[in-house]
């Protein structure tokens, strides 16, 4: 299957009857198997973004006719995007509808309770930004948003390591009364939208890139990656985000840790045993200048059903000592999968340097 073929099959994946998904999303469902195989269809807008993102990220290498559906996509989910913005018609966006909530959509007992229903946040901000660029004065707005949800503006993070608690660091969530979380991969999509933008620096970012090296050069994201990013959890998501911020702009921060960087992702890879994980993995060394041995994607479509990209941790927002010890726990854990977003990190790496693969056309 070639990059061109895939942009149309997940072109035809783009939700437009299901009434499960508002109009121009790709398809997802939260999934708990410890949960006697819980399975929802869910109505978020981030999954659609971050297809959306990395199709647009390779949409130079395709062939016009792909290319030209990348923009349709694009164009589809655009419309998607009001559903998720603020409820009171800020710039910030959800990962559910707004007005009204939607949280845990398509469910029959979480979306009843009000404690369930999350604020906005910086990654589906960023994401829904990276995917439709907003006006200047909107960038603007939102640093000054930023800085007033860091940490140490009005809250200080409780839940992280000892060291990194004094760093001036944006927090994921915009809710005032949210606690302060530290997660890297939304660091990393938020940094990739202001180093885009060339927004002027501040000590919001420096202490975010601060805390993305010292995660690295410490090894904690590799020893314990659901503290440096309970929302993604894993080291080759991790190594993902922050490849990509790095292949893309170069700060000199990331640039000092890069070859730490490949030899966390090689290592990585040769033990990793998902279809998926290891495209990502080899997707972040030829980012970085590498050359891994090809894949075999034979079937790969096999492995997206048991592939998560993200995961709600049920306690993860809880400061109290023991809560916060077990929201590592896989069985309090969320994950949400999706055939369109899968198939476009395929793409990606296809189009990512190499060509030498073996697939079934």
């Amino acid at each position: 299957m070639s990059p061109d073929s895939i942009i149309a099959h997940i072109a035809a994946l783009q939700s437009h009857t299901d009434s499960r998904f508002s109009p121009g999303l790709f398809p997802s469902y939260r999934i708990q198997p410890q949960w006697l195989n819980y399975r929802r269809a869910d109505n978020n807008v981030f999954l659609t973004a971050c297809t959306l993102f990395t199709l647009q990220g390779i949409r130079h290498r395709l062939a016009p006719d792909a290319a030209r559906l990348v923009d349709e996509i694009g164009e589809r989910a655009a419309r998607a995007y009001p559903h998720f913005r603020n409820k009171d018609g800020l710039d910030t966006y959800n990962f559910w509808p707004t007005r009204p909530s939607r949280h845990f959509s398509n469910g029959r007992l979480l979306h009843r309770f009000d404690h369930f229903r999350i604020p906005d946040d910086i990654d589906d901000t960023a994401l829904v930004f990276l995917t439709q660029p907003p006006a200047p004065e909107t960038l603007i707005w939102l640093k000054e948003k930023l800085s007033q949800h860091a940490n140490g503006t009005r809250h200080r993070i409780r839940n992280t390591f000892p060291e990194y608690r004094h760093l001036r660091a944006y927090s994921t969530w915009f809710g005032k009364k949210m606690p302060i979380d530290f997660d890297v991969c939304a660091l990393s999509n938020l940094l990739y939208l202001i180093f885009r933008h060339k927004l002027p620096r501040n000590e919001h970012d420096t202490d975010s890139l601060t805390l993305l090296v010292q995660m690295v050069r410490s090894g904690q994201y590799v020893s314990q990656p659901f503290r440096c990013a309970p929302h993604y959890a894993r080291t080759p998501l991790i190594l993902y985000h922050i490849g990509r911020l790095l292949a893309m702009f170069h700060p000199p921060e990331l640039v000092a840790v890069q070859p730490q960087l490949v030899a966390d992702a090689r290592a990585q890879l040769a033990q990793v045993t998902h279809p998926m994980d290891r495209v990502i993995l080899s997707t972040t060394l030829r980012r970085l200048g590498e050359n891994p041995p090809p894949l075999d994607l034979t079937h790969i479509e096999q492995s997206f059903e048991t592939f998560h990209f993200f995961i709600a941790g049920m306690l993860t927002a809880y400061e109290h000592p023991l809560l916060n010890r077990l929201a590592t726990s896989p069985f309090v854990h969320m994950r949400w999968v999706c055939e369109a977003h899968c198939w476009a990190l395929v793409a990606e790496y296809l189009t990512e340097g190499g060509g030498e693969e073996r697939r079934r056309g």
